[in-house]
C-alpha cells in the first residue's frame, strides 16, 4: 500500500489572521470503513475527491502558483496492547514552526500542532478509521506493518505574483500507510541531481525540495535501484541525504557516522532517534561530513532513516559504474538492531523507556 491517497473522514484546519490561530475539525463525507472497502473503485475515487476538496479555499495562491508550501509527516502505530500512539510528535511541532518560520510565515503554535495530530488521529479512530495490530507484523520486524499517516501542511491564503504568506492555512489530513520501499531491492545510486545549495531551503521541509527528490527517485526506479543518494553542491563529494530520508554508514572501525546537519540537511526526527538509541548501545556515533569515497571504501553496513523508511538498509551503492557492495548483500547486524529496536518501540512491543510515544487511545 506504501502512501495511499484514501484520506479518513476527520481533517483539520486552522487559518491564521488578525494575528491569532482560528480552528476548526472537519468530518467530511463516509461510509463505514468496511462500507468503504466494499465500494467500486469509481464510487471510492468520487468519495475521496468530496473529501480532499474545500470550495471555501483559494485555488490561485502562492503554494499553487510558486510552491512556498511546507509540510511534516508522522505516524501514529498501532500498539500491541490494542491501543494507538503518535511517535515524538513534540519534534514535529518544532520543525513545523521553524521551517514555517524559515518560509517568512507566522508560526503554528506547537500546542496546537499537537492538539490538531492526536485529536484528527482520535476522532477518526472513533469512525473505525484505524489499523488493528496483527502480530504476524513481528515475522518481518513490521516492515510491513500498517500505521496512520499524519500529514500537516500549510496552503497560503490568496493571491498571484510572487510574494510571501502572512496568513497561511494549516492543514491536518490522515492516511492509511504501509512500507514505504519496496521488498526484494535494497540498491541505491549515486544522483546527478542536486537536492540542496548553500543558503537555500534543504534544512526546511519545504514542498519545493521534494520536486528534485522525485525525479531523481524516478530515475532510480527506472534503472533498477530503490533509492537514490545526494552529494553536495559545492564540491561533489560528501554524501547528504537520500531522496526523502537521512542516511548513516556503519565504518568498519566501529563508528557509526551520519552527514553533519547544516542549511542543506533536513533534521530528522528519526535520524536523531538513531542516534541516541546507537549511542545508549555503546556504539560511537558521530555527525560529520562522509566522503562518497570513505563510504564506499571504509563503510561495513549502510542504512537510510525517515518517518517513512524507519531504518531501512541498502546493500549497495553505485557510484559512477562502480558497485560497492555492503555486508555481502545482506542486512548488516547493527542496521538490524537499531530497525527492530525503533520499530518495537513504535509498535509497543519494546519498552518506551523514553516516553517517545503518546498515547491517543
Amino acid at each position: 500500500m506504501a502512501f495511499a491517497l484514501n484520506t479518513y473522514p476527520v481533517t483539520y484546519r486552522s487559518k491564521y489572521s488578525k494575528g491569532k490561530w482560528e480552528s476548526e475539525y472537519l468530518e467530511k463525507p463516509h461510509k463505514t470503513h468496511e462500507e468503504e472497502k466494499a465500494m467500486s473503485e469509481e464510487d471510492r475515487i468520487n468519495l475521496q475527491n468530496s473529501r480532499n476538496y474545500y470550495e471555501d479555499m483559494p485555488l490561485v495562491n502562492y503554494t499553487t502558483q510558486y510552491g512556498l508550501a511546507c509540510f511534516e509527516g508522522l505516524k501514529a502505530f498501532p500498539q500491541k496492547d490494542g491501543g494507538l500512539a503518535i511517535f515524538r510528535p513534540d519534534k514535529n511541532a518544532e520543525r513545523f514552526a521553524r521551517s514555517m518560520e524559515g518560509l517568512c510565515m507566522p508560526p503554528f503554535p506547537e500546542k496546537l500542532f499537537l492538539e490538531a495530530c492526536i485529536e484528527t488521529v482520535k476522532r477518526n479512530a472513533k469512525l473505525d478509521f484505524l489499523p488493528h495490530y496483527k502480530s504476524e507484523w513481528e515475522k518481518d520486524y513490521f516492515m510491513t506493518a500498517d500505521s496512520v499517516y499524519i500529514r500537516p501542511f500549510t496552503i497560503s491564503e490568496g493571491g498571484i505574483g510572487v510574494n510571501l504568506s502572512n496568513e497561511p492555512y494549516v492543514m491536518v489530513i490522515n492516511t492509511p500507510v504501509s512500507s514505504y520501499f519496496t521488498a526484494g531491492n535494497s540498491d541505491a545510486i549515486v544522483s546527478e541531481r542536486i537536492r540542496a545549495t548553500p543558503n537555500g531551503t534543504g534544512w526546511i521541509k519545504a514542498c519545493s525540495n521534494y520536486v528534485i527528490s522525485a525525479l531523481a527517485k524516478s530515475e532510480a526506479l527506472k534503472n533498477g535501484y530503490m533509492e537514490c543518494i545526494f552529494l553536495d553542491a559545492t564540491q561533489r563529494k560528501y554524501i547528504e541525504e537520500g531522496s526523502s530520508c537521512n542516511i548513516f554508514f556503519y565504518l568498519k572501525s566501529g563508528e557509526l557516522v551520519t552527514p553533519e546537519l547544516g542549511d542543506t540537511i533536513l533534521p530528522g526526527i528519526t535520524r536523531a532517534s538513531i542516534i541516541e538509541l546507537a549511542r545508549d548501545k555503546g556504539i560511537k556515533v558521530t555527525e560529520r561530513k562522509v566522503s562518497i569515497e570513505e563510504a564506499l571504501s571504509d563503510a561495513k553496513e549502510c542504512f537510510v532513516s525517515g518517518t517513512a523508511a524507519g531504518a531501512t538498509p541498502l546493500t549497495s551503492i553505485n557510484y559512477h559504474g562502480k558497485k560497492v557492495i555492503f555486508n555481502n548483500g545482506k542486512t548488516g547486524e547493527l542496521t538490524s538492531d537499531i530497525r527492530d529496536t525503533i520499530k518495537g518501540i513504535q509498535y509497543g512491543k519494546l519498552p518506551d523507556t523514553k516516553s517517545w510515544m503518546i498515547k491517543v487511545i
